[in-house]
């Protein structure tokens, strides 16, 4: 069967969206877009999107992408640093005064209106970019970052995780994720790679997706944990729901931590696990568990290496913690400078800033971010902290707050939608954790505030624990 590409309302098969996505090169190619040229692509999951994306990719163009809420002044930023010549939007996406876009839909428009000159869509100019994709970090440790990708390495980074997930020809894929990040961005592309059908579903409203999925057969679903616990809550309230997902083969999972409680259940409700990974916008995608082996974030992908290194940087053993180094072929080529022009980083080894382990069959499990904190003359990793409370049961967010005296406190933040009070919490967190590792306060949350991204929003939080505290 034919690969299609599902909307809210609309279906149409890749054969007619590539006749689409090549008339609006050909409207970009009027608007003086071509090989190198800077183009900012701001705008939510649509059909109309995707057109634009491929259609960009087809010219060779330097697609600078940005998150269609992120706040007009830094778009404007953007623009200024990238040394953007033409920003394409949707009608949703917050714009900086004095700025004269152009809009999906102008484009669309224009594709309609004669024939495309050209019969196929064609990545490989865009292959050769040096800086073909510019995306950015998620500022959750600090200031974004324009990370610059070449085209080619982008791809080629995808086959090897459509190669290792197993994705075929007849999968449905449901991507609950924006797709402007690079979690999302990978399973279009994804799609098209392996020429299976996609469905552009409303990821923020979960009842829709779900009715969507049902109605289109989903088969492989990628979703944050946040998302998944959302679902599940849904399935529990309306078990009905549940038979929108019986066509799923693979929940997979990213963006954030996977807490082990999450999994459990769903292996009970749908007597599927939910399949942990690995990856970062700078380095691609670059760990998988799969259906044939389950286990933390799986093997790392062919053709890359990983180590986990102590302080000193030796390898550890088996099952010991340490920060985590990458050698990957597909990484990013470097940073956006200043003025726009690439700052190149070295290649081979990169140093992740995760702390992790690898098992006995080189499963990866990622522990959390190295971020250390200091407490009454204790070095302390917030993170890892997070990490041996969830293992039981227990969904904790750790924000350290300065302490003249101790060095800092430390704020638990729970996640409990079903409302246990801060006292059974601190129970458990206290059985499981040293003295030295226990909470200052507890804090119960339904659930945390999440950023764009849909990871825990970790500077909401530390705000949080700010005002609690005075």
């Amino acid at each position: 069967m034919a690969a299609k590409l599902f909307a809210a309302d609309s279906v149409e098969t890749f054969a007619e969206f590539e006749r689409t996505a090549l008339g609006v090169a050909d409207a970009l190619r009027e608007r003086g877009v071509g090989p190198g040229v800077r183009v900012l692509l701001k705008a939510g999951n649509s059909p109309g999107y995707l057109a634009g994306l491929f259609g960009l990719m087809h010219l060779g163009a330097s697609i600078v992408l940005v998150d269609h809420q992120e706040r007009a002044e830094q778009t404007r930023r953007i623009c200024e640093q990238a040394a953007v010549k033409v920003t394409l939007v949707d009608d949703d996406a917050p714009l900086p005064d004095g700025e004269n876009p152009v809009y999906l839909y102008e484009l669309l428009v224009a594709a309609t209106a004669r024939p495309a000159t050209e019969s196929a869509l064609d990545f490989d100019t865009w292959r050769d970019q040096p800086d073909g994709l510019v995306m950015w970090s998620s500022g959750s440790t600090g200031e974004p970052k324009g990370v610059v990708k070449n085209g080619g390495r982008f791809l080629d980074n995808l086959r090897r995780n459509a190669d290792q997930v197993g994705h075929r020809a007849d999968d449905v894929l449901l991507p609950l994720l924006p797709f402007n990040h690079q979690y999302g961005l990978s399973m279009v592309l994804i799609a098209w790679l392996a020429r299976c059908s996609l469905v552009i579903a409303p990821y923020r409203r979960l009842d829709k997706a779900l009715r969507m999925a049902g109605q289109c057969g989903a088969t492989v679903v990628d979703a944050t944990p946040a998302t998944y616990r959302s679902m599940l809550n849904i399935v529990t309230k309306r078990p009905e729901a549940a038979e929108d997902l019986s066509t799923v083969r693979m929940f997979c999972s990213g963006a954030a931590p996977l807490p082990p409680a999450l999994v459990d259940s769903y292996v009970q409700t749908f007597g599927l696990p939910l399949l942990d990974s690995y990856g970062s916008t700078e380095l691609g995608n670059l760990a998988f568990a799969t259906t044939e082996n389950p286990v933390g974030c799986g093997r790392v992908m062919a053709g890359l290496r990983l180590r986990v290194v102590d302080e000193d940087g030796n390898t550890v053993r088996a099952g010991e913690i340490g920060e985590l180094l990458v050698d990957c072929p597909d990484m990013m080529a470097g940073y956006l400078g200043p003025d726009g022009v690439l700052a190149p980083v070295e290649q081979g080894w990169y140093a992740t800033n995760d702390f992790g382990y690898l098992d006995a069959d080189d499963n990866l499990f990622v522990v959390g971010r190295k971020l250390a904190v200091h407490r009454n003359g204790y070095t302390l990793f917030p993170e890892i902290i997070e990490n041996k409370v969830a293992a039981h049961g227990c969904s904790a967010k750790v924000i350290a707050l300065p302490d003249d005296r101790r060095g800092c406190q430390l704020v638990f933040f729970v996640e409990d939608d079903h409302d246990r009070d801060a006292a059974h919490w601190r129970a458990v967190i206290n059985d499981v954790l040293p003295a030295w590792e226990q909470p200052n306060r507890v804090h119960v949350l339904g659930a945390f505030p999440l950023n764009r991204n849909g990871k825990p929003d970790r500077q909401k939080m530390e705000k949080l624990a700010a005002e609690l505290a005075a």
